[in-house]
């Protein structure tokens, strides 16, 4: 079955499911205050059959909860597949997760080839739910792998979970199941805190304390009550015996005793619970997202190794992580005010913080190592989402040398299907510089961003938009989309050459350059123009970079003949059609013979 066809199927069967659950739960909230009404008329007939609708209501009560988590499962469930249908057909923008954050205002290409932002790569790609997981997917695309057996162990895991659409589900629901994600990098801090000093004795004393103290108030209990309905001392002690001689006094000192326990303890019990408390729906994420990976078995050696790393001495990691939050849950109760005097009296904090702090110690260590792996998952489970959705793009065939990019048939990921148009280009050692010569709007920065977007993708274990893709390990810099700071007081043309600067210093790299170099040095003369470009491309083909520089100056062609046989120019054309200029996106030999600027000017009425 087709990806479309597979996800319109289950969202319908999603959709279904979620309208008769909540036709349930509607059900259900009507018979319970018809069951209240019905206990109210029995409690005038007789008191004893009461019993019977208040049980139902009871009953009710749980049923009521779990249709109420079962439709809101089965509406997740059902955005999940409404999203992916949203993917394929073109229309996600502004409805995954940005990646804003991820932003660099001096990264070497991210900002060029779109990765981050509204209608980014990243939205389309990114199906992770912990800060974890989007953030190692963003730094797989900010960082492309140079090590062969690296991408080629993410593509085989990504070929594993391709088709695993259930997974991928699960991991959605849970998601909306709690109210925020993990922290990944608190819980880290956290689990690194140094152990707490705390003597034994103080531990004994507060292990004691609140048992003795609510041994004896229990004890005190019915003589209280006998004080607060007035009995006397002598009908006191007829009804309760020995309890109405023991004195009072003593629940004083013990009292006392846990008031300088506390504030002894407080400032060292405060430093370990104020990382984890009010944490517990980011631990309850946490747990659900690991018990659903612990459940799945894989055969790639890469997601085998992850899969291991969520036991430890054959306690899965979801158990010891739900250990923890509800002992966090536990915590959190001192904060109701009705419960607040009795934790007071019980020493809760301080019990339920050694408790955690015993829990961190043993179990501490490997927090790390779980949501580590928990993120890798979700980065991979992210690439594989976005092969089963596009099963025309093409995994990449990996060389150990380059520099090498031989595309077939290559496009623009973020270009709906229906209007992508497909080039072919290559780039090897012995073809180091393609000058690109087009009029505007003719596709030149869109063929950059193609190549650089392939490029980034296939080094991160990821399918590109190709018929087929040959590709070597390289890095990547890109001078595409340049603009003025204000901020830092740097011209278009100066935050251009600060930028062309980066790229020469990544090709003095370990791995080969590629290059992307849009309508460079535009911001100065002709003359100064010709000069630095060449400097510029002749600098980085003598080290080893390939890639492709985009210019509507034809001056800037005749670079291909002082840089030799590893250069060759290539060009977009347009034509007019009734008065429109049309541009069929489609690169050539050679340089571009005409120009389309003043037809682009007549168009929208500037008369030239």
């Amino acid at each position: 079955m087709l990806p479309r066809e597979l996800y319109a199927q289950r969202l319908q069967e999603r959709q279904t499911a979620a309208a008769a659950l909540l036709k349930r739960e509607r059900t259900i909230s009507i018979v319970r205050i018809v069951l209240i009404a019905a206990a109210v008329g029995l409690a005038f007939l007789n008191g004893w059959l009461t019993l019977i609708p208040i049980a139902l209501f009871v009953w009710l009560l749980v049923s009521h909860e779990q249709t109420i988590r079962a439709r809101r499962r089965a509406q997740a469930s059902a955005r999940f597949y409404e999203l992916g249908l949203a993917r394929i057909d073109g229309t996600w923008s502004g409805r995954g997760v940005s990646g804003a954050q991820f932003v660099e205002e001096h990264h070497p290409y991210a900002g060029d080839l779109d990765l981050f932002g509204n209608g980014s790569l990243f939205e389309l790609i990114c199906l992770a739910v912990t800060t974890a997981g989007r953030a190692r997917l963003a730094s797989w695309l900010k960082a492309p792998s140079t090590s062969l057996e690296e991408v080629r162990a993410r593509q085989e895991a990504v070929a594993e979970l391709r088709d695993a659409v259930p997974l991928r589900d699960d991991l959605a629901i849970v998601a909306t199941e709690v109210a925020r994600d993990v922290e990944a990098a608190k819980l880290d801090e956290w689990s690194a805190m140094p152990p707490m000093t705390i003597g034994r004795g103080e531990r004994l004393a507060a292990r004691i304390l609140p048992i003795v103290t609510g041994a004896y108030l229990v004890i005190l209990l019915p003589k209280l009550f006998a004080m607060l309905v007035g009995l006397t001392h002598e009908g006191a002690t007829l009804q309760l015996g020995a309890l109405a001689n023991l004195p009072s006094w003593p629940l004083i000192p013990l009292l006392l005793a846990e008031m300088w326990l506390a504030r002894d303890l407080g400032a060292r019990i405060e430093h370990v619970v104020s990382a984890v408390e009010r944490t517990e729906p980011a631990l309850a994420l946490f747990a659900g997202v690991l018990e659903r990976l612990e459940k799945e078995q894989f055969s790639s050696a890469r997601l085998v190794a992850l899969r291991a790393r969520l036991n430890r001495d054959g306690q899965p990691a979801s158990e010891q992580i739900e250990r923890l939050r509800r002992l966090v849950a536990l915590l959190d109760a001192r904060r109701n005010q009705f419960f607040s005097p009795i934790g007071m009296m019980l020493l809760w904090t301080t019990n339920v913080a050694l408790a955690i702090e015993r829990w961190r110690v043993e179990s501490g260590g490997d927090i790390g190592g779980w949501i580590e792996a928990v993120a890798e998952l979700e980065a991979l489970a992210s690439l594989a989402s976005f092969a089963f959705e596009h099963p025309g793009f093409a995994m990449p065939a990996l060389e150990p040398s380059g520099p090498l990019f031989d595309a077939v048939a290559l496009g623009h990921p973020l270009i709906p299907a229906n209007r992508r148009v497909t080039n072919d280009i290559r780039l090897d050692p012995d073809l180091r510089l393609l000058v690109v010569s087009g009029s505007n709007m003719s596709g030149k920065s869109t063929m950059m961003r193609s190549v650089g977007i392939a490029a980034v993708l296939g080094l991160a274990g990821a399918p590109v938009c190709a018929r087929s893709l040959r590709l070597a390990p390289m890095a990547v810099g890109a001078s595409i989309r340049i603009n003025d700071s204000l901020q830092e007081g740097a011209s278009r043309f100066y935050a251009e050459i600060l930028r062309i600067r980066q790229v020469l210093e990544l090709s003095q790299g370990p791995v080969p350059l590629l290059f992307l170099l849009d309508e460079i040095l535009a911001g100065t003369n002709s003359h100064d123009r010709r000069i630095g470009a060449e400097a510029v491309v002749r600098s980085l083909v003598a080290r080893g970079a390939a890639g492709l520089m985009s210019t509507h100056d034809l001056a800037l062609a005749q670079i291909v003949d002082t840089v030799g046989a590893s250069a060759r120019n290539v060009h977009f054309e347009d034509h007019i059609e009734e008065g429109r200029v049309v541009f069929d996106y489609k690169m050539r030999e050679g340089v571009v013979t005409k120009s389309n600027a003043l037809a682009l000017m007549r168009s929208v009425g500037i008369e030239v």
